[in-house]
């Protein structure tokens, strides 16, 4: 049953994240509309989006409290999926016992800065007015995981041995995960909600991921007076 899960859940989310992609492609971009202050050159372009990937740099001027919220959210994301390696890799790298406790203090900081974007959503007049139920639902999702993943490792262990025995089966056989402490539960229960966020990821407004590289607004060249900006249907 587990390998089945895992096997439906990775081909959605690769089907369903193509598709997006593939649809981001086909969008047109009519007009030049860059957000300005915009760079004049390709190079631009590139440093411009590596600055919004790698450091969310447009939010950092728009909503101070909400970027330091998102950087703690992903920063410590990107480090909690590293130490998640773990249960799928044997052996295991030396290096990997360096990134244990930074993997813990990582979980306790995404669910801070999850923390603080749910309850700006709640308190902000004017974000509340414009968060719809998803935003919230989403939010609560990921605090669940984080929580359940925090609630693991510091109060209810479960079995770590079966379950990375599973893990690592999962590909090639139906191993089972046993049933047997608390713990075992909190981890089917953080099993289940990572499955539905990766299935639900490329239907999502989560999939700013990938989408953030066809914006207009960040990706095209401020050019409109050197060179003539064509609609793409009216190529042909």
């Amino acid at each position: 049953m587990l390998t089945i899960l895992a096997y439906l859940v990775v081909g959605i989310f690769v089907v369903g994240f193509i598709q997006r992609i593939g649809l981001y492609v086909r969008s047109p971009a009519p007009l030049k509309i860059p957000t300005t202050p915009a760079p004049t050159t390709t190079s631009g372009v590139v440093w411009r989006l590596f600055t919004e990937v790698a450091f969310f740099n447009s939010l950092f001027k728009g909503d101070k409290w909400a970027w330091v919220g998102s950087y703690a959210f992903h920063g410590a994301l990107v480090l909690v999926l590293i130490r998640h390696l773990r249960y799928f890799v044997d052996p295991l790298p030396h290096y990997f016992a360096y990134i244990q406790i930074a993997g813990i203090v990582a979980g306790i900081a995404m669910v801070g800065g999850l923390g603080l974007l749910f309850l700006r959503r709640l308190l902000i007049d004017r974000v509340r007015y414009i968060s719809s139920l998803a935003d919230y639902l989403w939010l609560l999702l990921l605090l669940g995981i984080g929580t359940s993943g925090l609630l693991m490792q510091f109060c209810f262990r479960p079995d770590i041995v079966h379950i990375k025995a599973a893990m690592m089966g999962m590909w090639s056989s139906s191993q089972s995960l046993p049933m047997v402490m608390l713990g075992d539960f909190i981890f089917l229960a953080h099993l289940l909600m990572v499955a539905a966020l990766v299935v639900l990821f490329p239907f999502s407004k989560l999939m700013h991921l990938g989408g953030i590289f066809f914006s207009p607004t960040r990706n095209q060249v401020d050019n409109p007076r050197e060179q003539k900006h064509v609609n793409p249907w009216a190529k042909y």
